[in-house]
């Protein structure tokens, strides 16, 4: 868990914290009570769905270039 909160920048508690609410990257145990895993492509493919789903990341979500007709 570590090493994804590193790769993540957050702290190991804010990934603890999002996992158990389940809004985080998925991840897994390694047996019944084993420790939890992140593959590296999945904490990747979660950073990806966060930036597409951000308006100041991606301009057709922005409110700020909206191009509504009837407004001026």
């Amino acid at each position: 868990m570590r090493d994804a909160a590193t790769y993540l920048g957050i702290s190991e508690s804010t990934l603890y914290v999002w996992r158990h609410r389940r809004i985080g990257p998925p991840s897994f145990r390694l047996g019944p009570r084993g420790r939890v895993v992140y593959r590296r492509s999945a904490l990747e493919g979660w950073l990806n769905e966060q930036e597409v789903s951000d308006s100041r990341s991606n301009i057709t979500l922005s409110p700020l270039e909206r191009h509504d007709k009837g407004f001026n």
